[in-house]
């Protein structure tokens, strides 16, 4: 219902207004079907509407004894299209991390016999290290206002940057995850009887 215009503006009460089937007296959808291609006998097509491009790099200790791995800095550079929310941005992908830092270390499923949150670890903020972000900025001329999705692609290369910090540090390589500290143990007892005294 509209009351009368005033120098102020037009009035409307919301509480009048009916509520449609979502309980709502305002809303808007939409949907945006980005172009693609099907891939040609060759392989070549756009199968996707937007690529995610960025790199990480971790750096941790490793204590040789236990295994125990400690996460103190992580670098990271996403291509994120344009940062509308730069905050926001760099919440993703500390969100983004912080999934690959359980795939990495401590997520461990085993049917049957992980039955709660006691038997399944996941990161706390005790576990995520410091973050240093490089936000790489290339508009695409399909995403809104230039930016592009930011979600998989932060979580990606953590558990390898992971990995790949373990190994520069111990020589030690991890061929499944997660890379709890008896396996990390492990691997560095291998490297240390293979190498020669």
């Amino acid at each position: 219902m509209l009351t009368a215009p005033s120098q102020a503006g037009t009035r409307i009460d919301l509480a009048q207004l009916v509520v449609n089937d979502h309980g709502y007296v305002f809303m808007a959808e939409e949907t945006y079907d980005p172009p693609t291609s099907a891939l040609d006998d060759k392989g070549q097509g756009i199968p996707y509407a937007v690529y995610g491009y960025g790199a990480q790099i971790m750096e941790l200790s490793v204590d040789t004894g236990t295994g125990v791995v400690r996460l103190d800095r992580v670098t990271t550079a996403h291509d994120v299209g344009r940062a509308i929310n730069p905050l926001l941005v760099e919440g993703q992908i500390e969100g983004g991390v912080a999934q690959g830092i359980g795939m990495a270390l401590m997520e461990d499923y085993q049917p049957g016999r992980t039955e709660n949150l006691h038997d399944y670890l996941i990161p706390t903020i005790g576990d995520v290290p410091a973050f240093e972000h490089v936000i790489i900025e290339v508009a695409d001329s399909e995403g809104p206002y230039g930016a592009k999705g930011l979600g998989e692609h932060v979580l990606i290369p953590t558990a390898p940057a992971i990995l790949n910090a373990i190994r520069h540090a111990t020589g030690a390589s991890i061929q499944h995850l997660p890379a709890t500290p008896d396996k990390v143990a492990a691997a560095i007892a291998a490297v240390k009887q293979t190498r020669p005294a």
